[in-house]
């Protein structure tokens, strides 16, 4: 299951009193009602990088944790937190009602965040520009897409990792060498004929050896509420604006909270490392071709960060399924889920059937 947090911290506003927020593309607070603006304060520490293993004997070092109530969701089985006194709320990934329990729940906060920079007004444009680009949507979600409610700004919890990694291999390197070899076949007379052919054969030698790999900022979803392959998608983020986190750049939005623990993360962050390394011991090994029969690999200098990153979601049921439509609130990606309209293909086949039977009795006449 999911969670969802937040912002527990409310910023005034100087001028009428409102609730500041973040305004997309700046890095200033914003009045909704008046307009004023206030600057979100610089950190002097920057990003930070965390040792892997310290953290783990000083679990805290992240930043502050708190309590939070938390809701279900019978919907899409997310779990998500929200305000005191707060009794119902809307999931953000599937539009369902919420209704409060009396659970809490002990969120650390991040240590990064990418600020969101494209407007809500860019996102529910490129919502409305998608839709109308489907064949046979349904008609109530182009209705749905003009409703002020049905985009949402979200941030997504990740996993960054750095590692230093060596590699210890044994394996053979293949050279290819070729032979000239003859076959008989048939041509077009039905004669039989004799050919020649070049055919590849490869002579294999014992390899072994070490590479060393750095790594830099592997992502990983810590989040379980989208599915992975869509978020992938929304790819590449321009993690080299990444800023130290502060409540302010929250204000008005949402979190989802990382439910992939950092154990968790690294063993996935391996894998995709493990790409990297294979291609690696490849090229060392040279020859045209290459086997590796065994790989051992030591991680050092292992760092991470745990970062929230941007974007825009509408969550919308159709016939009892939740569709996801999501914007990369950085770059403009966008990704999405799209329901089929029955009605209106049904009706599109008759249009088609008709039409074909009225060629049919205009060429017979």
């Amino acid at each position: 299951m999911s969670a969802i947090e937040k912002s527990s911290s409310t910023f005034p506003c100087d001028s009428c009193g409102a609730k500041l927020e973040f305004a997309p593309g700046t890095l200033s607070l914003k009045c909704p009602y008046c307009g004023s603006e206030s600057s979100v304060p610089a950190s002097m520490d920057g990003v930070q990088e965390l040792n892997f293993y310290e953290y783990f004997a000083r679990a805290s070092e992240q930043g502050e944790s708190e309590e939070k109530q938390t809701v279900s969701c019978t919907a899409c089985n997310a779990v998500s937190t929200v305000e005191p006194n707060i009794s119902m709320v809307r999931c953000p990934f599937c539009g369902s009602q919420l209704t409060a329990q009396a659970k809490s729940r002990r969120l650390i906060k991040p240590g990064a965040v990418l600020p969101f920079k494209i407007t809500r007004d860019k996102a529910a444009e490129e919502f409305r520009r998608w839709l109308s680009s489907l064949w046979f949507a349904p008609g109530e979600l182009k209705t749905f897409a003009t409703t002020s409610g049905g985009i949402k700004g979200m941030y997504l919890p990740y996993w960054t990792y750095d590692s230093r990694v060596t590699s210890w291999y044994t394996g053979e390197r293949g050279e290819d060498y070729y032979v000239t070899e003859q076959y008989e076949e048939e041509d077009s007379n039905g004669n039989t004929v004799v050919r020649s052919r070049q055919v590849t054969h490869t002579r294999w030698h014992t390899a072994s050896g070490s590479v060393c790999n750095i790594f830099d900022d592997v992502l990983i979803l810590a989040g379980r509420s989208l599915p992975e392959s869509i978020i992938r998608s929304l790819e590449p983020w321009d993690l080299k604006n990444l800023v130290a986190y502060s409540d302010e750049y929250l204000s008005g939005f949402q979190a989802e909270a990382y439910q992939l623990d950092l154990g968790e993360g690294f063993e996935q962050a391996k894998a995709l490392m493990d790409g990297g390394i294979r291609r690696a011991v490849e090229q060392d090994i040279g020859g045209d071709r290459q086997r590796i029969s065994a790989l051992r690999s030591q991680y050092d200098d292992i760092t991470f960060k745990h970062i929230l990153l941007p974007v825009w979601i509408s969550a919308y049921r159709y016939r009892d399924k939740t569709f996801r439509f999501i914007v990369n609130a950085r770059s403009g990606q966008v990704q999405g889920e799209r329901p089929w309209s029955v009605a209106k293909i049904v009706l599109a086949v008759i249009a088609v059937l008709f039409l074909l039977l009225l060629i049919a009795v205009m060429v017979q006449r």
